[in-house]
């Protein structure tokens, strides 16, 4: 079996669609709907991962991590994320 360590943020970030990246920077810190979640696997990110910018699912949907919410914040700001 082939264990490869999540992509990071910022690596899965500049794979998504601009409509996607703008929904997400629109709407920080709400549920991310399926299709989005989807997007954001096909294109590396693994929800299910132990990485920093991975959240939870809950009754409304699937939601970043604090410190992911805080570093789409400073990407729809133009400056330079922590991380």
């Amino acid at each position: 079996m082939n264990f490869e360590e999540p992509l990071e943020m910022a690596q899965w970030w500049r794979r998504l669609t601009p409509a996607t990246q703008q929904w997400l920077i629109d709407n920080n810190g709400d549920a991310v709907p399926a299709h989005i979640v989807r997007e954001i696997v096909d294109v590396g990110g693994s929800i299910a991962s132990e990485a920093w910018w991975s959240g939870e699912t809950d009754s409304s949907g699937y939601h970043f991590s604090d410190d992911a919410i805080d570093w789409i914040e400073a990407v729809g700001n133009h400056e330079t994320p922590n991380r």
